[in-house]
């Protein structure tokens, strides 16, 4: 079998991490394949390349012998039934559907956190952190949510992750982890020690040094900063 996974920029692809983190912590082989977020415009190298192998026209998307995965969600299903020793679900019934709640919750909510602290991995925006704080009741709320939530799932499993060893779960919640660290948003000690076991996960680690790696300023994806 050959998996593909059709990617953005790993500075700025929250979307594509999740399933690439997922993927590389498990161990499952696969080839990247990078697009770069030039623009999103129909006519743009980028979605004319995405929208080959997926009509909706973004990433990620996974291809398994010709067959084509998109949505997240719908990849992280798709590996956890082709890959079932790999465990990438909790084995009990009712943390399983917990983990799957708690991520499609991520993946339908937290628009305020998403909208005013973009993904961006070489960035350190803790003064951008402060006024969004200050401003966003919103991003206060969501992050609220976050610490009710992950204090409650490691106080019931015990750790290290959320629902113990690693899961879907933990790789669905890799990019709010790094959005957290890159704009300094206040968080429990609690919740601050779980962000750092994320990101110290090897399949987090590689990800990150490779985005640190691209150098590629994206206007679009950086309305804060001067291109430099």
């Amino acid at each position: 079998m050959s998996l593909q996974l059709f990617i953005g920029n790993k500075n700025y692809s929250s979307w594509s991490m999740r399933p690439w983190v997922l993927l590389t912590q498990a161990g499952i082989p696969f080839e990247e394949v990078m697009v770069r977020f030039d623009a999103f415009d129909a006519d743009s190298t980028f979605k004319q390349t995405v929208g080959a192998i997926n009509p909706v026209g973004k990433v990620p998307v996974l291809i398994d012998d010709g067959f084509a995965v998109w949505d997240t969600l719908a990849i992280a299903e798709y590996l956890a039934e082709r890959f079932p020793e790999k465990r990438l679900w909790p084995a009990d019934a009712r943390a399983r559907a917990r983990a799957r709640s708690v991520c499609a919750e991520m993946h339908s909510g937290f628009g305020a956190l998403r909208n005013h602290c973009a993904m961006n991995i070489e960035a350190s925006l803790p003064e951008v952190g402060r006024i969004v704080w200050r401003d966003q009741a919103g991003v206060r709320a969501d992050v609220a949510r976050l610490e009710a939530m992950w204090t409650e799932l490691l106080a019931e499993h015990g750790g290290p992750l959320l629902f113990g060893d690693f899961s879907i779960a933990d790789a669905y919640f890799a990019p709010v982890c790094s959005r957290l660290r890159t704009y300094a948003l206040p968080v429990s000690p609690t919740v601050a020690a779980y962000v750092d076991r994320v990101l110290a996960l090897p399949g987090v680690q590689a990800w990150v040094q490779q985005a640190l790696t691209e150098h590629d300023f994206v206007a679009m994806d950086e309305p804060y900063r001067a291109s430099r």
